[in-house]
């Protein structure tokens, strides 16, 4: 009985995220008319994808009781490194696979920076991705001369134009892929049995004979490169490198990957959880919009969800643990 009360807790992140998200989808289909439309479907798919690669990141780097606050800062330096290669003089063959290396090879230097200087140094990773948030934001300001790069090629710019069926993205198939990879890793290898296992004592770990310390680098090397991967996407969506990209994502992140059931204390949540969360908080964002909410009141109502599963997250923690004691 014990293990399958576990079981049916366990079961709550991903099955509560999902049933709440498909009656949002309901009830804003009977308020507004343009909910339920292809172009708005199509417009929220596109939106998702991003954020959905930024929150897988992040839930590696939160399992194991981490945070990082500069994924939107290296999404905007990945988008701008991008832009200047694609609008460079160098041939379109040489051009765009050095594009894709260089945006996801900026996001891993950033991420494996990130995480040396925290298990190093032994650096609150509040303040270690603090700090890069600015240096990635002013790198990109630098970079770009603070002017949106445009005039990218139009090999490139019908790639992101391309939609399956006319209604999905190319960039959500993407996204699915992440999505996808990230479950397998956490689920399936030794790796992700580590990250686990981190989160929830990592002490435990080191008294094992295993040292924590490069499957926690590794944590935030993958954050920061799937920051630079969605930066890539970013690109393919608008068209556009800006240094003043994703201001505030890193926030939306975090929030989706808590939303979706991941504990702050780490050693909990899954990346199914995370996408059910991303799609939640899209979805209703979409449709406060398109109901006639005004901004302010529709921040308020996001951060009043946001509380709302952190408590929900806490209630659930004090059961598995009295579970655990039977």
């Amino acid at each position: 009985m014990p293990l399958a009360s576990r079981a049916v807790v366990f079961g709550l992140r991903e099955a509560g995220v999902g049933v709440a998200l498909v009656g949002l989808i309901i009830i804003f289909s009977f308020l507004s008319p343009y909910f339920a439309t292809t172009s708005n479907f199509t417009s929220i798919l596109a939106q998702v994808s991003i954020n959905t690669i930024l929150a897988v990141g992040m839930t590696f780097v939160i399992l194991i009781a981490g945070i990082d606050l500069s994924v939107g800062s290296v999404l905007a330096l990945s988008t701008v490194v991008g832009a200047k290669l694609l609008t460079s003089d160098l041939d379109l063959a040489i051009s765009i696979p050095l594009t894709v290396v260089a945006c996801v090879g900026v996001g891993a230097l950033c991420g494996l920076f990130n995480g040396f200087v925290t298990e190093w140094w032994r650096v609150p990773s509040f303040i270690v991705t603090l700090g890069m948030m600015s240096i990635a934001r002013g790198s990109s300001q630098v970079i770009s001369n603070n002017v949106t790069i445009t005039g990218m090629p139009k090999i490139f710019k019908d790639f992101g134009n391309w939609q399956i069926f006319d209604l999905v993205p190319v960039y959500f198939i993407i996204a699915i892929a992440i999505v996808f990879i990230a479950w397998f890793v956490l689920r399936f290898t030794i790796f992700g049995r580590f990250i686990y296992a981190i989160g929830n004592n990592e002490e435990a770990v080191r008294l094992s004979g295993h040292n924590p310390m490069p499957f926690k680098i590794s944590a935030f090397l993958i954050c920061g490169l799937l920051a630079g991967l969605a930066g890539l996407v970013f690109l393919l969506r608008l068209k556009a490198g800006s240094p003043i990209a994703a201001v505030g994502w890193e926030l939306t992140a975090i929030a989706a990957v808590i939303i979706g059931g991941t504990s702050f204390a780490g050693g909990k949540g899954s990346v199914i959880g995370t996408f059910f969360g991303v799609c939640l908080l899209q979805v209703l964002g979409t449709g406060l919009i398109l109901v006639g909410v005004e901004d302010n009141v529709r921040t308020i109502i996001i951060g009043l969800v946001v509380v709302a599963a952190a408590v929900f997250d806490t209630y659930r923690s004090r059961i598995i643990a009295s579970l655990r004691a039977r």
